[in-house]
């Protein structure tokens, strides 16, 4: 005679089952935001590099193309620099805030080019879109350029990335996520 009862013959598989999925969406959600992360990571090295050269370079000609290409430079694997949207370059206040529209907005389209005295030129893959803080109106004197320019300027570097991701569980909140990592540096004063 055959007994119908309750048997607890793969209870284990069907747990395994219904929790299986739960378990691919955290490694994949962990795996998705630890590339964003990293790629957050890049280009805020990537500003605060620009941010020291452009401080260093001051009102000399040809800075923001040393800056451009650094920041090309430093955005490497996982991220790559074919996703920067723009980088600017603008006259900040101590905390980190842009001044009126004292800023050079670079895009990435084209290509810029610098000549410097010694006869080197740089080739960068970006063009002016917005000229409001050339290099000639920097101030990197200690007493000051006069004017709006008491003492030497701060100055900043924003990098805007967009950052594509690597699966398609996260596409419901679209395609890509944009952001933008800033840093300042009080350019190096000179007597």
């Amino acid at each position: 005679m055959v007994k119908f009862g309750r048997s607890e013959k793969g209870q284990a598989i069907v747990e395994f089952a219904l929790l299986l999925p739960v378990l691919i969406l955290l490694v994949v959600g962990l795996i998705e935001f630890s590339l964003v992360w990293n790629s957050r990571n890049t280009v805020l090295f990537a500003s605060r590099d620009g941010s020291m050269l452009a401080a260093e370079g001051g009102n000399e000609d040809g800075t923001d193309c040393v800056v451009l290409q650094r920041i090309e430079s430093d955005v490497y694997s996982p991220s790559t620099a074919l996703r920067i949207q723009q980088v600017a370059v603008y006259w900040s206040d101590r905390n980190g805030d842009q001044i009126g529209s004292n800023q050079n907005v670079y895009s990435r389209s084209g290509s810029t080019s610098c000549t410097y005295p010694d006869g080197n030129t740089i080739t960068v893959p970006y063009t002016l879109t917005t000229a409001g803080y050339l290099e000639s109106a920097r101030c990197s004197t200690l007493a000051g350029c006069g004017g709006s320019h008491p003492t030497v300027d701060t100055i900043g570097v924003r990098v805007t990335y967009q950052h594509f991701w690597a699966t398609s569980f996260v596409r419901f909140a679209g395609n890509s996520v944009t952001f933008s990592e800033s840093t300042i540096t009080r350019a190096e004063p000179q007597l």
